[in-house]
């Protein structure tokens, strides 16, 4: 019984992985051939979902791969985000991270604060709200599909979402690393935490951080900035619950609510592979131990296919007349969010950093 409801999670899960393959190559064709880097700026996660809504929506997707496409969505996801946790070295960031962690917490509470005033106004659907809310202060895309399970957000509001914060995130993406220079005068501290914290994407943050540097001749912005994202990533660990807490608080037939009904315990695998890196990072300080090296490289590359694999299933299973009816008010809510997470990280680096620093 068991391996025959294993093998029908099979073609899903094979058409997942095929789109993250042409995504990737496609990434490649982009990025590298007719752009010129050595790596891509652009999100394979991006091309992947934008290919399945593509598929999904002009082509039929017959009932015997949906069920690996939900499988994807629900299982591989978490999956691809406990194996995320194996790229965050927090030992190596308590001296960075005084500075990152009180303008990182500014931008994350500014920005709940004008979107909770936002659809109060505008009267979008509180699901929506959170995951565009949680997609830009804290990691975009990977934050919208970790958080989406834990408050029932269904396929369409998850992709809205995302199309939402990788709209806004490329923008940024573009415009900031010029915009940065300028108003920062060259600063690499102040322009690495700037475009560490007011860019949704891990991806778009390295890709701003390498235009810079290639513009610019500054590594060290560049790895101020990725250093910043990661410690801005690591908030999933507080965001997620706290929405999941906030979502069904108080909500018609839960009088028996509890935070361990819906706490993520997924989050505690992200955790859990947070330690593991750091405590194999103890074990083979003193020697370079290649394989060690390979194993930090190999989880990592499982934890992009696996969330590109997710995407690409939440692609396939959109309906874009589903979006279409849920109107611009959601667009307007992301490009709000945009501004003011980029607003506040510039006030708090004038006021607080240049104080302190």
């Amino acid at each position: 019984m068991f391996s025959k409801n294993y093998l029908v999670v099979v073609p899903g899960v094979i058409l997942a992985f095929i789109l993250y393959s042409l995504s990737q190559g496609f990434n490649n064709i982009i990025g590298i051939e007719l752009l010129g880097y050595s790596k891509s700026p652009i999100s394979t996660a991006m091309i992947s979902i934008l290919l399945g809504i593509f598929f999904g929506n002009f082509f039929k997707i017959r009932d015997s791969f949906q069920i690996g496409l939900d499988f994807t969505r629900e299982y591989i996801l978490k999956l691809g985000i406990i194996c995320l946790g194996i790229q965050l070295k927090p030992f190596e960031f308590l001296d960075f991270g005084k500075i990152a962690i009180p303008l990182i917490l500014i931008c994350i509470i500014s920005v709940l604060v004008v979107i909770k005033l936002l659809i109060k106004k505008l009267k979008i659907q509180t699901r929506m709200a959170y995951l565009i809310s949680i997609g830009s202060t804290v990691c975009g895309t990977t934050a919208i599909m970790a958080t989406a399970p834990v408050i029932k957000a269904n396929k369409n509001e998850v992709s809205y979402a995302i199309a939402n914060i990788t709209l806004f995130g490329i923008v940024s993406m573009f415009l900031y690393p010029y915009f940065a220079n300028f108003y920062f005068d060259g600063n690499s501290l102040f322009a690495g935490l700037f475009l560490g914290t007011a860019i949704h994407e891990t991806s778009q943050v390295a890709a701003a951080g390498l235009i810079y540097d290639q513009q610019f001749n500054s590594p060290e912005t560049l790895n101020i900035a990725t250093v910043t994202k990661l410690i801005r990533n690591t908030f999933l660990i507080i965001m997620i619950p706290l929405f999941a807490f906030l979502y069904n608080r108080g909500r018609a037939g839960d009088k028996n609510y509890s935070i361990l009904k819906i706490f993520p315990y997924f989050v505690l695998g992200f955790v859990g592979m947070i330690i593991i890196r750091n405590i194999g990072d103890q074990i083979f300080s003193n020697n370079i131990n290649n394989n060690w090296i390979e194993v930090v490289d190999l989880i990592k590359a499982i934890s992009k296919i696996f969330l590109t694999m997710a995407m690409a299933a939440i692609g396939l299973s959109t309906n874009l007349k589903d979006i279409k009816g849920m109107g611009y008010k959601p667009f307007v809510v992301g490009f709000i969010a945009m501004i003011t997470v980029g607003i506040v990280s510039i006030i708090t680096i004038e006021i607080y950093l240049k104080l302190f620093i």
